[in-house]
């Protein structure tokens, strides 16, 4: 079988150089699986500088975003692609603190994998091109990572989205606006290695990121879950933590969607962090709560911006 040469520029050289007269030499390309796959020559230098390059333009570009979702689990997800697909104009900026996002639903309820979504929140796999089988009051996606992978891709596809993962918010920011009353006003953020070392190192100063819109959805209480709500509190803007009650799925479910909301001014809290913040109920391994939720956080996030007076990412009328 002969191997497939992609492209030849017919000039002869050692392999170990990339160039000749200041261009590619591809003649060495080949797709061969019969022992003679060869890629393109690369420097090492050129890895780090195409990935340097773009992290820290990334960074700088959103330094201040529209808005800012804390946590990439199934709402932060879900509230991403509605927000981002509705309205293309926005900066969209995810920051996850695991390195894998989608939180808790790779799989399914005690590590089986199938998801239950009841509805009507099935209209969602229906707009991202999920498989199914209808149950009549659900439906049961065959594994969970097929709808999780599918929303991840199609949100990072997305021209207006980024997402910063293994980063994570070690505080919000808080400013007193041009009512007088706080408003978070954006998130503070480290490398989440940095944020678990900090009893073991001198300082490591965080960084931040501005935005006029905050939604937090960094799920129930664990170790950097409901991280917004309890900061709510240690700040004195939430007298106390609802705490999260006992699974009661007709219950929980569309109370989570329902009071998603403003919790704070400049703050929206979707998902299981509602659960903590409001004292509402668990609904353990149904999905659809996270899937409305989150687009009502979209929603919520939509009508903030839209009724503000922004400059520089900042609310001043």
């Amino acid at each position: 079988m002969a191997p497939a040469v992609l492209a030849a520029t017919g000039q002869q050289e050692h392999l170990d150089s990339p160039h000749t007269n200041g261009k590619l030499r591809l003649d060495a390309i080949t797709e061969n699986y019969e022992g003679n796959y060869q890629f393109a020559p690369i420097q090492e230098a050129q890895v780090s500088r195409a990935m340097i390059k773009r992290y820290f333009e990334t960074m700088y570009e959103r330094a201040i975003s529209d808005v800012v979702i804390i946590g990439a689990g199934s709402a932060g997800l879900s509230c991403a692609y509605h927000l981002a697909t509705t309205r293309p104009d926005l900066k969209v900026t995810l920051v996850e603190a695991n390195v894998a996002p989608g939180g808790g639903a790779w799989l399914g309820g005690q590590l089986m994998s199938p998801m239950i979504i009841r509805k009507p929140a099935d209209g969602f796999l229906r707009t991202l091109g999920v498989p199914y089988e209808d149950e009549g009051a659900f439906v049961v996606v065959k594994h969970a990572a097929l709808f999780t992978s599918t929303l991840l891709s199609k949100v990072l596809a997305l021209p207006n989205v980024v997402m910063f993962n293994a980063t994570a918010v070690e505080d919000l920011v808080v400013h007193t606006d041009h009512a007088g009353a706080q408003r978070v006003a954006g998130v503070v953020t480290n490398w989440t290695l940095v944020a678990l070392n900090h009893d073991t190192q001198s300082c490591m100063d965080p960084n931040t990121i501005t935005a006029p819109v905050i939604v937090s959805a960094t799920g129930h209480d664990g170790p950097m879950g409901a991280f917004s709500a309890k900061r709510l509190v240690s700040m004195g803007l939430l007298k106390e933590l609802g705490n999260m009650r006992g699974l009661d799925m007709n219950r929980a479910e569309p109370a989570i969607v329902n009071n998603t909301r403003e919790v704070a001014p400049g703050l929206i809290m979707t998902g299981m962090e509602l659960s903590e913040h409001d004292g509402s109920n668990r609904m353990g391994p149904t999905f659809g709560a996270m899937i409305g939720s989150g687009i009502k956080a979209a929603k919520e996030a939509i009508k903030a911006y839209d009724s503000a007076t922004i400059r520089e990412g900042k609310v001043v009328a």
